[in-house]
């Protein structure tokens, strides 16, 4: 468990920077140059990454159960994921309708996403990958909101092509990247 948590300690604390620490943030990119500060952004981020995938994978060799989860809840994270993805894709396409209304759709999407595996999955490590997932969002999307709303020009078309690209990117993780690379079928046995 421990990789676990070093890991999401790495990478939501580097992505928690701007919520906790702005002015030091500011500083640092002053300091160091606003490319080796992603860099270094980066590579935290990855080694954090990687620490966490790892760990999340290690402790469900020796899974801690700690209740029973209704099968209802698991047809649930489904639909709940499909409508992540296609947040986490309004958050690319520019110029969307809503990203327009919705400012913030990645932080959206990661708050859903964790909340629906928090509600089909009953572990101790899921309550800390998808729990801490669920509180970092939560804490990033006040944040956001509070350094005030950015206007968004709509342009035609895009809000159909991020909820396409949601739906196609939600269709192939759910249906085969998934399994292959976390080795848990969503759907199906």
């Amino acid at each position: 468990m421990t990789p676990l948590i070093l890991g999401l300690v790495l990478f939501l604390g580097v992505h928690s920077t701007r919520i906790v620490a702005p002015a030091w943030r500011e500083a640092q990119i002053a300091r160091l140059g606003e490319r080796a500060w992603k860099g270094t952004y980066a590579l935290a981020s990855l080694a954090g990454f990687v620490l966490l995938v790892w760990g999340y994978g290690q402790a469900r060799q020796q899974p801690v159960v700690l209740w029973t989860t209704p099968v209802a809840l698991r047809h649930l994270a489904g639909p709940l994921t499909l409508i992540a993805f296609i947040l986490l894709a309004a958050a690319q396409v520019k110029g969307n309708a809503i990203q327009a209304r919705l400012q913030h759709p990645m932080l959206l999407g990661t708050k859903l996403w964790a909340f629906a595996h928090l509600l089909a999955n009953n572990t101790l490590a899921d309550v800390l990958l998808f729990g801490g997932f669920l509180v970092w969002a939560v804490l990033a999307y006040r944040s956001a909101r509070r350094r005030g709303r950015v206007e968004v020009a709509v342009q035609p078309g895009r809000t159909l092509i991020a909820m396409v690209a949601g739906v196609v990117a939600w269709a192939a993780f759910a249906f085969w990247a998934h399994a292959a690379w976390i080795g848990v079928k969503p759907f199906g046995s």
